[in-house]
């Protein structure tokens, strides 16, 4: 059997970190895990997880294509910058999401907020929207900026 290091950039591996998430979204403890888990399911393509994981209001079994979309991008790596502390089952986490499109390397850079309600097994954290803390949606990596997968080489050298 093969461990592998978890694609949420936790350096655990997979089977000890979003693993036991993705087959049961009520072990997230924290907003933050969950954060983690969808992006880990972004990059293992795990479409179901990510609908059930968006709050019911959002209705995303309706976007069901548009998710599937985002989800075919070349995934390079997520970066948490802050996290709140939840209170009265709300949470925020801030992240930078680095993905790669028609060659081109781009950043989505979210603020999200995550509400924890009971569901018919216990209680689970739900993504339920997000703002960016800058106007722009995205933000293109140049070629000379440090590559987002993280390899330390300049991203032209890299993944560009």
């Amino acid at each position: 059997m093969t461990f592998s290091l978890c694609q949420c950039g936790s350096k655990k591996k997979y089977e000890n970190c979003c693993e036991p998430i993705h087959l049961d979204p009520t072990q997230a403890e924290y907003p933050e895990q969950l954060m983690r888990a969808r992006y880990c399911a972004h990059e293992r393509q795990l479409i179901d997880f990510i609908v059930k994981t968006y709050h019911p209001s959002c209705h995303a079994e309706d976007y069901r294509d548009a998710i599937i979309e985002s989800v075919n991008s070349e995934w390079l790596g997520l970066e948490i910058l802050n996290t709140s502390v939840p209170l009265n089952n709300e949470g925020f986490v801030e992240f930078k999401a680095y993905y790669q499109e028609d060659s081109e390397g781009y950043c989505l850079h979210e603020r999200s907020r995550f509400v924890k309600e009971a569901t018919n097994k216990s209680e689970q954290w739900f993504y339920i929207d997000g703002e960016q803390p800058h106007p722009a949606v995205s933000q293109k990596v140049q070629r000379n900026d440090p590559c987002p997968c993280g390899s330390g080489k300049k991203h032209k050298k890299c993944c560009g």
